[in-house]
């Protein structure tokens, strides 16, 4: 079901998400947009990289080819848009994999459990999940995790974020993040916060607009692992009928100038096509003890992580009262199904 096959209208959006969403019959997906395909075509264009801004050893650092070699894409109609199919070198995706599962869920970072469960029982979830996960026994808390926020902490119930609410940021996620904003032409990007999310086979995400940030000037960075999912981009109006196209594991996406601000959503998860299993066949540069973990989670599971600068240059938050984690819990699950 193509965007041009649905009038613009006040449900344009919303039925084309239903029209992913739905299991059965499940849905025609010809009208998808692969960008792993590697050539341009109608709608999809070369994306110009500053092929200077990050050297090849700073690129391999955090396990990139060298950025001659990414293959970028942008989309007619949506300035701003740039998607990169899988940049990473083979075998550094499990290394990403294996932060975002083991070592960014960690205290103090604030993940959907803390909202229901003491803060003993979440401070290792790695460490209580491990052992069920590699003997198959479902199911455990990293099975159960929804989100994790880094940097400044998101506040799902007032969408704002707060000087009160904050963590030092992952250096190494920075690194990772600065290093594709550069060679996107955004050189001095600030990592100040970050959303995972994890997604069992029938989650979703709803419509949105990530517009909280309070520069809008810097591009919103999104990493993807594991399995794959149907992401759809729509314009300024939820009016607006979106453009589907696949996120497969280790793309990237940059949505930067008029593409900064679009709704956009995720409605669907989709095993990873074959030829895709290149997370199950590399050496990864991690432990085989953790990599059974990692593997185990991935094979029916996509982490995503969207990384922002919150703040203009000189820019503060204010302080702002913490909210009940009854509220947090219902705010975040209503992002989660809201379409």
């Amino acid at each position: 079901m193509a965007a041009s096959m649905v009038d613009s209208g006040e449900d344009a959006f919303r039925k084309i998400f239903k029209f992913y969403r739905r299991r059965n019959p499940p849905p025609d997906l010809t009208g998808v947009t692969d960008f792993s395909g590697g050539e341009p075509g109608d709608r999809v264009v070369p994306a110009e990289l500053d092929l200077a801004a990050v050297s090849d050893v700073e690129a391999s650092r955090v396990g990139l080819k060298p950025v001659r070699e990414w293959r970028a894409f942008g989309l007619q109609g949506y300035p701003g848009f740039i998607f990169i199919s899988n940049p990473f070198l083979r075998g550094c995706q499990a290394f990403w994999v294996r932060q975002c599962l083991k070592t960014y869920p960690q205290k103090p970072n604030i993940c959907n459990l803390d909202m229901h469960m003491n803060p003993s029982e979440t401070q290792d979830i790695w460490g209580q999940s491990a052992p069920t996960l590699r003997s198959r026994k479902p199911k455990t808390l990293l099975e159960k995790l929804r989100w994790v926020t880094l940097g400044y902490h998101y506040n799902w119930d007032s969408k704002t974020y707060s000087s009160s609410s904050h963590t030092p940021f992952p250096s190494d996620l920075h690194s990772l993040s600065s290093r594709v904003s550069a060679a996107c032409g955004f050189p001095g990007f600030q990592s100040e916060a970050a959303i995972l999310n994890f997604y069992r086979p029938d989650s979703c995400l709803g419509i949105h607009v990530d517009e909280s940030e309070l520069d809008h000037t810097r591009p919103l960075l999104s990493f993807s692992f594991g399995q794959s999912a149907i992401f759809l981009l729509g314009g300024r109006r939820r009016q607006d009928p979106p453009t589907a196209m696949y996120m497969h594991s280790g793309d990237v996406m940059v949505m930067s100038g008029q593409s900064r601000l679009l709704y956009h959503a995720v409605p669907c998860i989709l095993p990873a096509a074959a030829g895709r299993s290149a997370l199950e066949a590399e050496g990864p540069p991690v432990s085989q003890e953790d990599w059974t973990v990692c593997r185990r989670y991935i094979q029916t599971s996509r982490v995503n992580v969207t990384v922002r600068q919150v703040l203009e240059p000189g820019q503060s938050l204010p302080e702002t009262r913490a909210c009940s984690p009854q509220g947090t819990a219902a705010a975040a699950a209503d992002r989660d199904t809201q379409v």
